[in-house]
């Protein structure tokens, strides 16, 4: 047996004011036929459109059978706004539902005739139970939601306290990962200037050795002048002494000479 779809709809038939009136239509969709419950609240019709007739007309509007159910049931599942439904006496009890549509900028109708039910009463009922049972559906859906959401907000409710912590907890861990950071950045500075001031020092040292040198080679050099010039005052001394006893032996040369002659 097919596995079938079931929709109910309120829906409002006629153009005018005057011819409008609310009938519940409800739908039994299968693979390859359909079935309709229509009541006005006091009466009620049935359509069985059988596979066959399905068929015939899907070929008429050269449409495959899914197709042209698929279509029926968008327009009986939900009233579209835009087409205008009928349901028009049709001789002898039996009512025509239709429903009309555009394709490809072309309106189209389609129509489907109703028999009259042999039991008003049991053909309500079981709309009535339709609905009642979709409502109970619905309504535990609904439940169900809401219990869901309010889950779902509790959790978020947590995921928010546990993401502004993580946010806490993170700032603190960066300001002091970043103030340990600074105080051994300042550490490695202040040991740079000290390395620095220590370079600086040995270089101004280095600097000044070769200008105390300079100014011990002046200090010899004014010694070594210094020793030259007793040099010269000794020779000219012996030279003096030299000259004077070269003097006094050539006097006393004479005097021999004198004598003898």
């Amino acid at each position: 047996m097919n596995s079938a779809r079931h929709t109910c709809l309120r829906l409002e038939v006629g153009e005018s004011e005057q011819e409008k009136e609310v009938i519940f239509v409800k739908g039994s969709w299968f693979a390859t036929h359909f079935e309709l419950s229509i009541t006005d609240g006091l009466r009620t019709w049935t359509c069985n459109a059988l596979e066959s007739e399905v068929s015939e007309r899907a070929g008429l509007w050269d449409q495959a059978v899914s197709e042209y159910l698929e279509t029926a049931e968008r327009y009986l599942g939900f009233q579209q706004p835009g087409s205008i439904y009928r349901f028009v006496d049709a001789g002898d009890g039996h009512r025509r539902l239709s429903w009309t549509f555009e394709k490809q900028g072309t309106k189209l109708e389609w129509r489907w005739k109703c028999q009259p039910t042999s039991n008003n009463k049991q053909t309500t009922v079981e709309i009535l139970d339709f609905l009642m049972d979709a409502n109970i559906r619905l309504s535990e859906e609904v439940v169900r939601k809401t219990q869901s959401f309010e889950r779902l907000k509790v959790e978020a409710e947590k995921c928010l306290a546990q993401s502004e912590k993580l946010k806490t907890e993170r700032a603190e861990f960066e300001s002091s990962v970043y103030g340990k950071f600074v105080a051994v950045l300042n550490s490695k500075k202040a040991k740079l200037r000290e390395l620095r001031d220590r370079l600086e020092k040995h270089e101004t040292a280095t600097g000044m050795a070769p200008e105390e040198d300079d100014s011990t080679d002046e200090t010899e050099t004014c010694h070594e002048g210094s020793d030259g010039g007793d040099s010269e005052e000794e020779q000219s001394e012996n030279f003096a002494g030299t000259s004077s006893s070269v003097f006094t032996s050539n006097l006393k040369g004479q005097k021999r000479k004198a004598g003898s002659g």
